[in-house]
């Protein structure tokens, strides 16, 4: 089968990506917030309108480009449980992370959330799949160290620090759910496209937000963007870049570097949050979150050095060959129901 080679700086370039994007959602929804927009209708539209784009882009896939739709009747039982159970921790952790903003302060709840990245790197060491050698411990301290100066120099004494057992709870629970995605999705169901496989997961998330807006009393504030048009951008500019395309990317960079990396690299989403909080919103930028913004570039700059020259990337048919014989790749398609041209894949490394 054709394989080539790519750079591993393709795969830090794709999750650092997936981190920018991601960062814009404070700051826009800041903005949507001050329209009027509530929370919980916030996620359930994001959710939505991600989900509606990632399905037009997979018609597109589909249909102008004769790529095949992967169906759970293709995959075998552990795939099919792997990708249903990344979807409900995605609900999950926009779930815990709404209520933990609501009870702590939001700088607190992101320095419970953003400890996702050790948790991957334990996990991976405890199943086997990736060594945490002195180059990943390197950038991973670099990594939550600029982390915790970027999110840590937002909490302000003076404006009252809101604190409670449940609520930073949450917030490591988010963290959790995190960690259980990223260990899950570069192998656990490999043999579904990353376009697939966020349709499927935006799709859950949406269909788990919305009733739970009509049971916490919110089903006005579903309705709120027909009666307030103007928040429209807002919502289509953070469903498409915010949500959709991000998260496509970040389940690609999984695959590409691994979840260790990927945990690594997505400590950035913070930093792009508070550069945009200070050009948007007024806020200051302290010359802490300045170094603890380089201190995670050099993080990516040290896993992108210590990664191997070149990783191997192969079309989905051909996985099965980089195992040795008789071992299949867990959650690949059966022998009669593969696809001719499934998108490429990262090899395993």
């Amino acid at each position: 089968m054709p394989s080539s080679t790519r750079s591993p700086l393709l795969g830090v370039a794709v999750v650092l990506t997936a981190a920018s994007l991601f960062g814009t959602l404070g700051p826009v929804s800041r903005l949507a917030y001050d329209a009027g927009m509530e929370p919980v209708a916030f996620v359930a539209w994001r959710s939505a309108i991600g989900f509606s784009a990632a399905a037009a882009f997979i018609w597109w896939r589909i249909a102008r480009r004769g790529e095949r739709l992967i169906r759970p009747a293709d995959l075998d039982g552990r795939a099919r449980l792997s990708l249903g159970t990344a979807a409900l921790m995605g609900f999950v952790l926009n779930l815990c992370m709404f209520i933990a903003f609501d009870r702590i302060t939001v700088a607190l709840a992101l320095l419970g959330f953003y400890t996702y990245p050790v948790m991957v790197a334990a996990g991976n060491v405890a199943l086997g799949r990736e060594p945490l050698d002195r180059p990943r411990i390197a950038a991973l301290v670099l990594a939550v160290a600029g982390m915790v100066a970027v999110v840590a120099s937002q909490l302000d004494p003076a404006a009252g620090i809101r604190f409670d057992a449940i609520g930073v709870g949450l917030a490591i629970g988010a963290a959790l759910s995190q960690a259980v995605f990223v260990l899950l999705s570069r192998r656990g169901y490999r043999a579904v496209p990353a376009d697939q496989a966020m349709g499927v997961i935006l799709g859950v998330t949406v269909l788990c937000s919305v009733p739970l807006a009509i049971a916490t009393g919110a089903t006005s504030t579903l309705a709120f963007p027909f009666e307030a048009p103007s928040v429209f951008p807002l919502l289509a500019f953070t469903g498409l870049f915010a949500a959709a395309i991000p998260s496509m990317l970040f389940l690609t960079g999984i695959r590409l570097v691994g979840g260790t990396g990927a945990g690594i690299l997505m400590l950035f989403e913070p930093v792009v949050g508070v550069v945009l909080a200070a050009w948007l919103l007024g806020e200051g930028l302290a010359p802490i979150q300045v170094i603890g913004g380089l201190a995670i570039l050099a993080a990516a700059l040290i896993l992108q050095r210590a990664a191997p020259p070149t990783e191997r990337i192969v079309s989905a048919p051909a996985v099965e060959a980089e195992n040795s014989p008789g071992e299949a790749e867990p959650g690949a398609l059966t022998s009669d129901a593969r696809a001719p041209s499934l998108p490429a894949r990262g090899a395993e490394g």
